[in-house]
């Protein structure tokens, strides 16, 4: 069977998306439990960082098998990222503004805008 690398919206690649987002998810876990370990001093998050950040890496490696790096890399941080200033908001660790929220909202509608693109193959380089 060939493995299919593009970004297809065929269900095979489902899980491999609900993967990515999972990470992205533990990702902004970790950034959380990194801020609150005080330069790792306090156990309980630098364990939470530790275990989440490895997990977080974990299933972008996994999601990578379907998914172009790219298009991975980038859902990944970008979700993780608003992710982390959304819960920062929150939590009143930063301050909400229309303009921040406005900002958040282009990361993750950025995100979802490379899941909806249609499959391109690479060109292979001429030699």
């Amino acid at each position: 069977m060939t493995e299919n690398t593009g970004n297809t919206k065929n269900t095979s690649n489902g899980i491999f998306w609900i993967i990515l987002l999972a990470s992205a998810l533990l990702e902004a876990v970790w950034a959380t439990a990194l801020g609150l370990s005080n330069g790792f001093t306090q156990l309980t998050p630098t364990v939470v960082f530790a275990v989440t950040a490895v997990l977080s890496m974990l299933g972008l490696g996994i999601a990578v098998k379907r998914i172009p790096l790219g298009t991975a890399y980038a859902v990944w941080v970008g979700v993780g990222a608003a992710l982390t200033v959304g819960w920062a908001m929150i939590t009143g660790v930063e301050t909400a503004s229309p303009l921040k929220l406005l900002f958040i909202a282009g990361i993750v509608g950025c995100a979802a805008g490379l899941k909806a693109l249609p499959a391109e193959k690479p060109v292979a380089k001429a030699e």
